[in-house]
């Protein structure tokens, strides 16, 4: 495969926020595009990653490959990249995976390929009965905004409004998120919908705002939750976390 990105922050960025969750990864290259699906080793958090064939300058690929990468090895020599480069990703018979780095110079990198596990990852079918779409920043925000205080967050959401609350051994945060331009909130029911997530996980997921300045947030009682950044025509990456439940 030989694959030349004009616009590497895209992947770049990914892989930096992935990176933090995940530390090999399975990419699969079929004709769509790029994709890789992995669990954290902790088994709480999955990532959801797809960027699309059309964000590419030059994709030619010969038959579906996979291969298996030590995501920091990647990021490290991803982060040389400066804006103007053209990044070039090849595949080499003596699997390594060339990655070369073009502009006034051209700077030529190669990383090991990994042994693949036979076991692939399945993403999981949810259902989830209310949707909230904001700006990214409002997301991190709130996020940030209650870790100060805990490190779990409890979401409240209904038709009317989506809260976002933690509480610590003395000390409280709430944030109100309402419908209004940048945020809407779409509920299938009068119902409310609530549950905790880990703070350690979601303050590393909400750097996919660096990314794209929106963000879905999709969940359902005590069950997973779902965080989608999607560029359009070039890149989605999504996560899913395993809710927290109080054992009292």
């Amino acid at each position: 495969m030989k694959l030349v990105l004009a616009e590497p922050k895209y992947f770049k960025d990914s892989i930096s926020i992935i990176s933090d969750l995940v530390t090999e990864a399975k990419f699969k290259v079929n004709r769509d595009g790029l994709e890789m699906v992995a669990m954290d080793p902790a088994n709480v958090a999955m990532v959801i990653f797809k960027l699309l064939s059309s964000s590419f300058t030059k994709y030619e690929v010969k038959e579906i490959e996979e291969i298996c990468i030590n995501l920091n090895n990647l990021k490290q020599i991803l982060r040389r990249t400066k804006g103007d480069d053209m990044l070039t990703l090849e595949t080499t018979e003596d699997n390594k995976l060339k990655i070369q780095l073009k502009s006034n110079t051209t700077r030529s990198f190669s990383i090991p390929t990994l042994e693949i596990e036979d076991k692939e990852q399945k993403v999981p079918e949810l259902t989830f009965p209310i949707v909230v779409k904001t700006n990214s920043d409002v997301l991190s925000e709130a996020i940030e905004d209650v870790s100060v205080v805990a490190e779990s967050v409890t979401l409240l959401g209904e038709k009317s409004q989506l809260l976002v609350k933690a509480e610590g051994d003395l000390s409280k945060a709430f944030i109100e998120i309402k419908p209004d331009e940048n945020t809407i909130i779409k509920c299938d029911s009068e119902d409310k919908f609530k549950a905790k997530y880990s703070l350690e996980y979601l303050k590393k997921m909400i750097n996919g705002g660096k990314l794209t300045e929106n963000v879905s947030l999709y969940f359902n009682t005590d069950y997973p939750l779902k965080l989608e950044y999607k560029v359009t025509d070039k890149l989605l990456l999504s996560f899913i976390l395993a809710p927290r439940v109080d054992n009292d």
